[in-house]
């Protein structure tokens, strides 16, 4: 497996497919995913000439399985010795859910000329936790109840999350995939309970404001009207309302998992904004 050996020493798990010389794109998963929630789009834009680039979170997937560092500024700071280690010059950088939060985080802090583009998919920016400050965000007892699923009954919570509102198998109508279902449920169980227990406070309490403000390159911020988990009134219009450069791209009744529900559509969408 192709890892580097970040400062602290973790190992981080990462893909890394594509002409070398080709524009880098890099995927940056969510919660309590691994790169391989990105199959489809990595196999979408190989064919079409790209490096695609995605790694494990510290403490998802494949990486080691931290006890602690499982917060953004470690995120981002993983991410910026990937990047140095691959040498990524030019690179957009695609997250969703809670790698939309570690691409922002990221991006803010990169070295000049690493990052050309960012894509925010679903993503956590600006901040979810309901406060005076962010009267629109959700009440903690939403994430207390992430954490307890996460820290008693994982196995099962990881069946629950995808079944219904992640992928919005819980609507009328939905064309429920249970290979789908099994496979968000593998991804889950890779990783390690700790550190998703404490990914929990990472997404939910982390206000990005000033790290969108900070962005200058162009930012493609794209969101599911429908989206159960991170709600569309509370993240997309007010992420592109603090970018320099943000464009703002709905999709109606979409629901969070919209990458593998209609890849299709987000495929498209994602390869006209970077040849753009």
């Amino acid at each position: 497996m192709a890892t580097i050996t970040t400062k602290d020493g973790t190992e981080i798990f990462y893909k890394d497919w594509g002409p070398k010389d080709a524009q880098p794109i890099v995927f940056h998963h969510g919660w309590p995913l691994s790169a391989d929630d990105w199959d489809n789009q990595m196999m979408f834009f190989l064919a079409r000439g790209y490096r695609v680039i995605a790694h494990d979170r510290r403490g998802h997937g494949r990486s080691t399985q931290t006890w602690e560092g499982n917060e953004m500024d470690t995120y981002a700071a993983d991410m910026i010795e990937l990047a140095a280690a691959l040498d990524l010059k030019g690179a957009v950088h695609v997250g969703h859910s809670t790698g939309g939060g570690e691409v922002a985080h990221y991006v803010a802090r990169a070295e000049a000329g690493r990052v050309a583009k960012a894509v925010l998919i679903g993503a956590v920016p600006p901040v979810m936790l309901k406060s005076d400050a962010n009267p629109g965000g959700l009440p903690m007892e939403v994430f207390d109840g992430i954490r307890k699923g996460t820290g008693e009954t994982r196995a099962q919570f990881y069946i629950d999350l995808p079944t219904g509102p992640f992928y919005g198998f819980n609507r009328e109508g939905a064309a429920v995939s249970q290979g789908v279902i099994d496979n968000w449920w593998r991804q889950g169980m890779m990783g390690g309970i700790k550190a998703h227990y404490d990914c929990v406070k990472a997404f939910s309490e982390t206000d990005f404001t000033e790290d969108l403000k900070a962005i200058d390159v162009p930012v493609l911020v794209m969101h599911g009207t429908d989206d159960q988990i991170v709600p569309y009134a509370d993240s997309a219009p007010l992420s592109v309302a603090l970018l320099k450069n943000g464009t703002l791209k709905s999709y109606e009744g979409y629901p969070h998992g919209m990458c593998t529900t209609h890849a299709d559509v987000i495929n498209a969408d994602l390869l006209a904004f970077i040849e753009s």
